[in-house]
Formats: structure tokens, C-alpha cells, sequence
């Protein structure tokens, strides 16, 4: 049963990842992986709210935990991805792009965890 509840939320999160990476990349520039930073983000500020909002204060069940913390946040989130397109800019030499990706992905999805934390608070 845990299984198919992470199933299901990994599938909600595949699949609202691939409408908003495809969404950002018709609407901002291409050359940048900006699709996946923002669903990174995004990602580590739901889990933020998961885990402090109501893992710590005895809030959450262990499904929902499943359902939202591994199952959808793990769908949802693309460190697979983020490590393609960033070996995709090295190979093709844009190694400043490169970096700014590395340093903004975790910069910007650490932060995303304290704003998490911020909201819950």
C-alpha cells in the first residue's frame, strides 16, 4: 500500500514537473535551465513546509508524508534532469552557464528549504 501511495504521488509530481518546465521554457529564454531551477525550488519550498509546518509539530500522517514528502516532491523535483542539462552546457562549453546553474540550483533550493521553514514559523 505505501508503495502505490508513492506511486501516485510520484506520478502527480512527474507530471505537473512536465507542465511547468514546458510551460517557463516557452515563456522565458532557452539557454538557460530555467525550468528545472523553478520546479527545484519549488520543490524544496513544499517540502520545507511538509517537514517543519507539520512532520515537527506531530502534524502529518505517515500517507500523507509518503503521498506529498516522497511521492510528489520526489516526481516533481529533477536532479537527473539538473545534472543533464548542466553536463549538457559543459560539453558544449558554456561553462559560466554551468556554474550559474550548479551554484543557483543549490543556493536557490537551500533557500527554498529556509523559506519553507519561514512559512511555518
Amino acid at each position: 500500500m505505501k508503495f502505490l501511495i508513492v506511486a501516485i504521488g510520484a506520478g502527480i509530481g512527474g507530471g505537473a514537473r512536465y507542465w511547468l518546465s514546458n510551460f517557463i521554457s516557452k515563456t522565458l529564454p532557452i539557454f538557460f535551465p530555467f525550468g528545472t531551477i523553478a520546479v527545484n525550488i519549488i520543490g524544496s519550498i513544499i517540502l520545507g513546509i511538509l517537514i517543519f509546518g507539520f512532520e515537527e509539530k506531530g502534524n502529518l500522517s505517515t500517507t500523507l508524508k509518503l503521498l506529498i514528502g516522497v511521492g510528489f516532491c520526489g516526481g516533481f523535483t529533477t536532479f537527473s534532469t539538473f545534472s543533464l542539462e548542466t553536463f549538457n552546457l559543459i560539453k558544449n562549453t558554456e561553462f559560466l552557464l554551468a556554474g550559474l546553474n550548479v551554484l543557483g540550483s543549490l543556493f536557490f533550493t537551500i533557500l527554498g528549504i529556509y523559506v519553507g521553514y519561514l512559512i511555518t514559523r
